[in-house]
């Protein structure tokens, strides 16, 4: 899956990008620079889509209310944590006493993100990708792989499978003390004291399970399409084309899965200081420089899904 030397053309450094195809200065500055009212709104936005869903079920509070919330907090949890993410490398605010505290107990916290263990881990993550220290190198390696095996995976996620690991995890640092996991579960526990006291006096009694639920199968099913797509298949390199992958964007992905341009991923690991609302300008100066063309972009994230797929 990793793109023919033919299709990388040897074009940098320019009068825009450097050797590695970061923007050179003063456009890298325009670039990294955060709009922090812009990003307050943003994550109040976040927080009433996400929140607002379960909230509107339990007032109406009918079975196809419930059922749509399950639905639509698949998309909560994707907005909250890639917000999250954003929060962990630091470009939700300039104040990193608010962009951590925001990033932890208003967006990781609540959808299960231990938010200062997953910095850790997702900066060695981009530190070398695809590396020796990959943290998600089980994740990625061996695509395409066959049908079946790829069906099991997501079967996986989508029956909540997956989710169990995870939960055990979380249950065996919370046993240990583990400041952070008590922190989420802290969190947790305030998420279910509401959803109990809006069981009280509405009986209406599903605002945690959805919450949960919703979690434990539609995001995960949703967060491994998503990882996939981003670096599945590809290989260790200097190179940042042969690391991630290039996927054209559409209203319909961005809206259910890849929210906050997360989907121009190769421009955020060519620059992983340049916050989200610039990552499709840093992807068209790469494409004007002629160091990224078209032909390593799949049409779509089904075809590029499909491609994954051996047989």
């Amino acid at each position: 899956m990793v793109p023919g030397d033919n299709l990388l053309p040897d074009v940098l450094p320019t009068d825009r990008l450097n050797a590695r195809a970061m923007a050179v200065r003063p456009l890298r500055d325009e670039l990294r620079r955060i709009p922090t009212a812009r990003n307050v709104v943003t994550v109040v936005m976040a927080l009433v889509q996400t929140f607002g869903v379960v909230i509107a079920a339990v007032v109406v509070d009918r079975w196809w209310a419930w059922l749509l919330a399950f639905l639509l907090m698949g998309r909560g949890h994707c907005l909250l944590n890639i917000l999250g993410h954003e929060a962990a490398h630091r470009l939700l605010f300039p104040n990193r006493r608010a962009n951590d505290l925001v990033g932890r107990w208003l967006l990781a916290y609540p959808s299960f993100q231990a938010f200062g263990a997953y910095r850790r881990v997702h900066f060695a993550h981009h530190r070398d990708e695809m590396g020796p220290d990959e943290p998600d190198l089980a994740l990625y390696r061996g695509y395409p792989i066959p049908a079946d095996s790829w069906r099991r995976k997501l079967r996986r996620d989508l029956t909540g499978e997956s989710a169990y690991k995870n939960f055990k995890g979380l249950w065996f640092n919370i046993r240990k003390g583990r400041r952070e996991a008590l922190q989420i579960l802290a969190v947790q526990a305030v998420l279910l004291g509401a959803s109990l006291a809006a069981g009280f006096v509405w009986g209406a009694w599903w605002a945690y399970p959805v919450w949960i639920v919703s979690w434990s199968t539609l995001w995960k099913f949703s967060n491994r399409l998503r990882a996939i797509a981003e670096h599945g298949g590809m290989e260790r390199s200097p190179d940042r084309r042969r690391t991630t992958h290039v996927i054209r964007q559409t209203p319909l992905a961005r809206y259910l899965m890849v929210p906050y341009n997360t989907g121009w991923h190769l421009a955020h690991h060519v620059d992983m200081g340049v916050p989200w609302r610039n990552l499709p300008r840093l992807h068209d100066e790469l494409v004007r420089s002629g160091w990224l063309v078209p032909e390593v972009e799949y049409p779509s994230y089904r075809a590029f899904w499909k491609a994954c797929s051996s047989g």
